[in-house]
């Protein structure tokens, strides 16, 4: 199960209209989570590691994250987040 940390073009972004999906936020914390759906987000704010059987994965302000399905994995948030976020 990889997580993709991808830099994308504003252009990109627009296209993908990232812009228009909801915020989510969550402060400093560490907690447990299962993707049911393959999730995208694109990291406004923050810095964030998440733990997974197969390695860490670490993203920051700028990053486009996708999550696969069934992804059992730890986050720990190092720096506030804010992301737009969206399910498919």
């Amino acid at each position: 199960m990889n997580i993709t940390v991808e830099k994308l073009s504003s252009d990109e972004l627009k296209k993908r209209g990232v812009f228009s999906w909801p915020v989510w936020t969550k402060e400093m914390s560490r907690f447990d989570w299962v993707y049911d759906n393959d999730e995208e987000c694109y990291l406004l704010e923050g810095e964030v590691i998440v733990e997974t059987k197969d390695g860490d994965v670490s993203f920051k302000k700028g990053d486009f994250v996708t999550f696969p399905a069934g992804l059992s994995c730890v986050w720990n948030v190092k720096k506030p987040v804010k992301k737009h976020y969206h399910f498919t």
